[in-house]
């Protein structure tokens, strides 16, 4: 007599498990694209302010990141490579972002915090392909580039885990705050007129730069057994 075994029906908790090598690579991918992007980012800033020649007059004070990649209109000078890499930079360190938002949302699903990433993404893709000479097309995306990555960082704390989720507010609230006071201060804002509007800019830029670095990180070493994985998450 053949006995016939009946197939008991997966729990629901063994199919997240069986679900959780995918969302686990896209989170390891995710992890090293905004990681290497942000390293991207700060090294190819520092590579291009240091081959800039002193006849060309920069400096971290007084000028603007985006400087690097030319003056503004519509007299604008253009120094090599410091010009180049700067572009580059921005290219590279965009795509990178973008991709990684879209790892990001397979891995976690959450629209909130993939698109304002995703955005940053595009906004310093923007940044590259259009440098300052273009004049208003790019002020509006460093405009963007500054707003959603602060954006970006703080709405990240839904997947971060303390103490990494209360950094990460923090670093993005610094450029909001202070892309606000000078917007409605002006030159009477107390960092500009201690810092430069150089100065001041890159106490804008940086902490987003810093955050793609330490989220970047905090994802690749996330273990499975951590509440905070994005299986987890989904419970």
């Amino acid at each position: 007599m053949i006995e016939q075994v009946k197939e008991m029906p997966k729990k629901r908790g063994a199919r997240r498990t069986e679900a959780a090598p995918s969302h686990t690579l896209y989170q390891k991918i995710e992890g090293a694209l905004l990681a290497m992007a942000g390293i991207v980012l700060l090294m190819g800033i520092i590579t291009a302010e240091a081959l800039m020649p002193a006849a060309a007059n920069y400096s971290t004070a007084a000028s603007d990141i985006s400087h690097l990649g030319g003056s503004d209109p519509p007299n604008s000078v253009i120094v090599q490579p410091s010009a180049t890499i700067f572009d580059v930079t921005m290219i590279v360190g965009g795509l990178m972002v973008i991709v990684g938002a879209y790892c990001l949302y397979r891995a976690f699903g959450r629209f909130e915090v993939s698109i304002p990433t995703a955005l940053l993404g595009i906004s310093a893709l923007g940044v590259g392909v259009f440098p300052a000479p273009t004049g208003g097309v790019h002020d509006l995306f460093a405009l963007l580039t500054f707003f959603v990555g602060g954006v970006a960082a703080i709405v990240a704390y839904k997947v971060q885990a303390p103490p990494l989720r209360y950094i990460s507010v923090v670093l993005g609230a610094i450029p909001l705050l202070i892309l606000v006071l000078m917007t409605t201060l002006g030159e009477s804002f107390g960092l500009q007129a201690l810092l430069g509007a150089g100065g001041s800019e890159r106490w804008v830029a940086y902490p987003i730069v810093l955050w793609l670095v330490l989220f970047g990180g905090y994802l690749m070493g996330l273990r499975p057994e951590s509440p905070w994985t994005p299986e987890r998450l989904e419970a």
